[in-house]
Formats: structure tokens, sequence, C-alpha cells
């Protein structure tokens, strides 16, 4: 912990938390004590009096203490902790406020005691003499030491309060616990909802735009194979309609392929992964090992894992071959890409490889990226996979 400075901004706000959890304390904890004979009354107010605590704590010392999860009920475990805090506040606020004011107090007068002889005319009646140079440099010394005890003693006081508060006035670790595990599940419900989605688009987009642009690709190549005998510009027409058909055509199947390849739903992460590693401008050695398929969403991010992977690869690494591997070792598909590139990768060099943090971090893998100047570069993936 640091140490703040007697002067600081942070030695002061310590101790404006202290002093003022003093009487925020009192008038809370009375008025829990006063309305436990309206227990209705009570049960509504207690989660406005911590609201109260939590804005000094957030005012004061910067610290949002996260709010109980759930409705505030006699039977919530949350709701007696609050209470308890409010009936506890006092006391350790009282405490607090005592040995603060004494060690501020003491250093104030122990720095300016050489002021009493020029305030006081002789016959000075006090038990000790401050007009002897030995006691007055004593209680200068003394101050001196107070002032800077004094900052540290109200942090610590402070941290007592905020350990207190987090204690009684947050979650618990049940309660955490079950609010993270409930987040994960939702997410988890996201991804696959997301998957599922992109999976029914790109098959709408193949039974239904990519079928007719088929069509009429056709349909402008018959008739520029045919129709020989129009004029020149007719034709003219009937050749550029028939490029742009088909370079439509193509746009559409790597559209759809981005979405969600179709290989991928019928043959598996190997077949899908063949054809990215065939389609790269440079030679990419492919192994995979999977003795049974992993889940859709999984198999869907470890496919654009390795497809985004090489796509950066391609950009960047002027490489001139690559490696991907691909196995599954009990509940974990590992990835490991490969390249002899350039290297000099780095995770906030660029959008590319924080896509792949991204989609990792979406299911609760791990990412590890080894890229010296010069190279060569390996990305190492961990996907669980269920």
């Amino acid at each position: 912990m640091k140490v703040p400075r007697p002067w600081s901004a942070r030695a002061w706000l310590d101790t404006a938390h202290v002093v003022t959890g003093l009487p925020v304390g009192v008038l809370l904890g009375g008025l829990t004590i006063v309305l436990a004979v309206a227990p209705p009354v009570l049960r509504r107010a207690v989660p406005r009096f911590t609201g109260v605590q939590r804005s000094r704590f957030d005012a004061f010392l910067g610290v949002r203490i996260p709010p109980v999860p759930g409705p505030a009920d006699w039977r919530s475990p949350a709701m007696w902790r609050q209470i308890g805090y409010h009936v506890l506040s006092p006391v350790v606020s009282a405490v607090g406020t005592f040995l603060v004011a004494v060690v501020w107090g003491g250093a104030v007068v122990g720095l300016l005691a050489f002021l009493a002889p020029r305030l006081y005319r002789p016959p000075m009646e006090f038990w000790i003499d401050l007009r002897d140079d030995r006691v007055l440099a004593a209680f200068i010394a003394v101050g001196l030491g107070l002032l800077l005890l004094a900052p540290v003693l109200a942090r610590g006081m402070a941290a007592l309060d905020l350990s207190v508060a987090r204690t009684l006035l947050g979650p618990s670790r049940d309660e955490l616990g079950r609010r993270i595990e409930t987040l994960r599940e939702s997410r988890a419900g996201v991804i696959d909802a997301t998957d599922a989605e992109r999976r029914r688009i790109e098959r709408d987009l193949h039974d239904g735009a990519q079928q007719r642009l088929v069509s009429l690709a056709m349909n402008l190549g018959l008739a520029r194979a045919t129709l020989t005998d129009l004029p020149e510009p007719a034709r003219k027409a009937i050749e550029q309609a028939h490029e742009e058909a088909k370079q439509a055509l193509k746009e559409l199947r790597d559209f759809v392929r981005g979405l969600h390849p179709a290989v991928l739903n019928d043959q598996g992460l190997d077949a899908a992964l063949s054809g990215v590693a065939a389609r790269a401008p440079f030679p990419v050695k492919l192994r995979v090992d999977i003795e049974r398929r992993v889940t859709p969403t999984i198999e869907a991010v470890a496919f654009f894992i390795v497809s985004e992977a090489l796509t950066n690869i391609a950009k960047h690494a002027a490489a001139t071959r690559a490696e991907v591997t691909v196995r599954r070792e009990g509940d974990r598909l590992h990835l490991l890409v490969y390249d002899d590139g350039c290297g000099g990768a780095r995770m906030d060099g660029g959008t590319g490889l924080r896509g792949l943090a991204q989609r990792v971090d979406s299911v609760d893998g791990t990412l590890r990226l080894s890229s010296p100047l010069g190279g060569p570069t390996t990305i190492e993936v961990g996907l669980p996979c269920e």
C-alpha cells in the first residue's frame, strides 16, 4: 500500500471519509434501530441507507461497492448483513474518528508549540516549560512524527471501514459465484444464438439469392454464346451483364463462406479447414486430429480463428509457408498456426489479432502469441470442447 503524503489529496480524502463516517453512521444506525419496531418500513429503508454509504465510499475513496442482487427480503442473508453494517458502522467510525482526530490534532499542536511562548506572557503556569529549547524541540519532533503518521492511520482506518463494508454491504462469494455463472450461461446462449442466426442467413442466401444469381449468370452466358447476330451495343451489354453477374456471384459466395461455410455443418472442421488451406496464396500444411466433433459453436470459432490467422499471414507476414495443427485432448481443442514470415506481430498492432483474441475470449479460451522480429510466428489457442 502506497503511503500518502500528509499534504496530498489522498490523505485528506481518507481523513474526510473517516470523519464523515461518524455522523452518517450514527444517523443511519440510529434510524435502523428505531425502525426495527416497524419491520416493513425498515425493509424498504435499509437499501436506501446502504445506497448512502455506498455513495460515501465512492465519493471519498473512489471505490464502488457492487449492489446486492435480488429483492430486499427478510429471508435474504444480504438484508441482515446490511442491517449489521449500519449497526456496527457507528462503532467503527467512532474509533477511527477519535484516533485520526487525536493524531492530526497532536501533529498540529506539536508543530505549533514554538508559538506558545509568544502567545502566553510569563509567568507561564504549565507542567512543562515550552521556553526550554529542548522541550520545544521534542514537541516539534513529536508533531512531525504524528504528521507523518496521520495519513497512514487515516488510510488504515478507511481500509478497515472499506473491508467491513465490502463484506456486509456487497454481495457474498456465493452470490458473486451465482452471478458469474448466470452471466456465463447468458453469454453462451448469446453466442449459440448468434451462430445459429449466421447459419440460417447462410442457408437463406445459399438457397435463395445465390441460386438466382447462378441462374441469371447461366442465362446471360447462354445468351452471350448464342445471340451472336445482335448489334454490337447489345452484345456488349450482354457481355458486361454476364461478367458482372459472375462477379456478384463470386462476392456472394465469399460472403456466405465468411458467414458460416456450409461444409462446416455438413462435413466438419477438417473439410472446412482443408478448403481454407487450399485457397491460401502459399503452401499450408494442415493436420487435424479430432476423434469426435465438438459443438457447432466451438467448430465455428476454431474455423474463423484459423481463417483469420491465415488471412493475416497473407497480408502482413510475407511468409512462404504455414502450418496448421488442430487436435483434441480431453475437453480442450488445441489450435496451432505457424508461419515462417517476418514476425513482429503484436496483440495491439492491429484489428486482426484483437479480433482473434475476442473470439477466443467469447468462449473462455486461451491464446498465446509468439512472434519475434524476423519470425517465425506461432499462435496457440485452447478452446473448451463443450
